[in-house]
């Protein structure tokens, strides 16, 4: 082939390369097929065995929402809410039993009793009971742990629900359960103070004792349910499947961060933050390091406000989404595809913005036992939609 034409015929390969890749750039990972509509403030989603959902209203209520996205009446038996702001009926978990004890696990903002010294206040509520067969009311409903102390408040009640598992690919669940706790915002120096439960991860068993291995049970001065301290305000947290406890943080003006939380470890708000206070300034002394204190696997600046998170075990979407941690924005509206060193671990490498195109905040996102990603969106007339991999 003369040097001439061959010359072309490279521009035009490479052309045609450029216009493939353009197409696939273009490309929609996922689509977004909506399943129901109408859902107030909607925080939470759990997935019922007979393929209904059972989704938490921050107001106050708890509904099943069947298959083809009928909303069923409000679910009967909740105890008293403290709803307004952030705080009311936020999260819930069915326990890995559920097939058979019909059990599960909601948090809530928790007002102070009536008549109580420092009534109006509130706290966040972890309760257990059980849906009953016809998935109309709440059964045996107790409520076994309260956050300490009480406050004024209604930002920064934290409340996601982990249940734990022993080590290992296959390890089992253990009978425990982990909860995360905000700072309650007026009182971010509690998050240093380990004889309250402001700015925590609590671990508690399943009736609301602690386990004798949690890493203050022998502390002077400390509160026995706290597993990891220095937190700002926690909604987002997820189990890999070796058993690490993965969770996120709002940050204040900047500083959003993904932390791994060991037992005992310090995470250092409002010491040390890579964020600044509302409007500008140092937070404390402007900190974003200090001895003694973990630093987070990774963080956000400026903040992108998370909620949800959920790690893609299946395969659903081509085999590089699986291990890949998905977490939900609020500020700026998008599913924030994270994409890991390893499967299910190592350090943050790239970051891909999904659902940008819906324009709703992101509350919460789970992984449905179909293997897709559903999320819920935060408003007034809020949405539960499931991503259809893309074409």
């Amino acid at each position: 082939m003369p040097a001439a034409q061959w010359v072309r015929a490279q521009q035009a390969i490479l052309f045609i390369a450029i216009a493939l890749f353009g197409q696939l750039a273009r490309a929609q990972p996922v689509r977004p097929e909506t399943v129901a509509t109408g859902l107030q403030n909607p925080w939470s989603l759990a997935f019922l065995p007979d393929g209904h959902f059972l989704v938490t209203e921050r107001p106050g209520r708890l509904r099943v929402v069947a298959a083809d996205g009928r909303l069923g009446p409000p679910v009967t038996g909740l105890p008293e809410i403290a709803a307004g702001g952030q705080g009311g009926l936020l999260d819930v978990l069915l326990d890995a039993d559920f097939v058979h004890n019909r059990s599960l696990y909601f948090c809530f903002s928790e007002p102070a009793p009536a008549g109580a010294a420092g009534n109006g206040a509130n706290s966040t509520a972890l309760a257990r009971a059980r849906l009953s067969a016809d998935q109309t009311r709440l059964e045996d409903v107790k409520i076994i742990f309260s956050q300490k102390p009480k406050v004024a408040s209604s930002a920064h009640f934290g409340c996601r629900i982990v249940e734990s598992r022993g080590p290992g690919a296959n390890g089992q669940p253990d009978g425990k359960l982990f909860l995360t706790l905000g700072e309650r915002f007026s009182r971010k120096e509690d998050a240093q103070n380990l004889g309250n439960h402001h700015g925590k991860i609590v671990r508690i068993n399943k009736d609301g004792s602690v386990p004798g291995d949690n890493p203050f049970v022998n502390r002077a001065r400390a509160l026995p349910e706290i597993w990891s301290y220095g937190h700002r305000n926690p909604q987002g947290a997820t189990l890999a499947p070796d058993g690490t406890l993965w969770m996120h943080e709002h940050g204040p003006q900047g500083g959003d961060e993904i932390n791994l939380p060991r037992a005992g470890a310090n995470y250092g708000w409002p010491m040390i933050t890579y964020g600044e206070n509302y409007g500008g300034g140092k937070v404390g002394e402007g900190l974003t390091a200090k001895a003694g204190m973990e630093q987070p696997l990774h963080y956000w600046v400026p903040s992108i406000a998370p909620s949800g998170m959920a790690f893609l075990t299946s395969e659903r979407y081509g085999r590089a989404w699986r291990g890949n941690l998905f977490v939900g924005s609020l500020k700026f509206a998008y599913l924030d595809r994270i994409e890991l060193s390893e499967p299910f671990g190592g350090k943050v490498v790239r970051e891909s913005k999904l659902l940008a195109e819906v324009g709703e905040r992101i509350r919460d996102v789970r992984q449905g036992s179909d293997g897709l990603l559903y999320v819920l969106t935060d408003s007034s007339n809020g949405k539960l939609i499931r991503l259809l991999p893309g074409n």
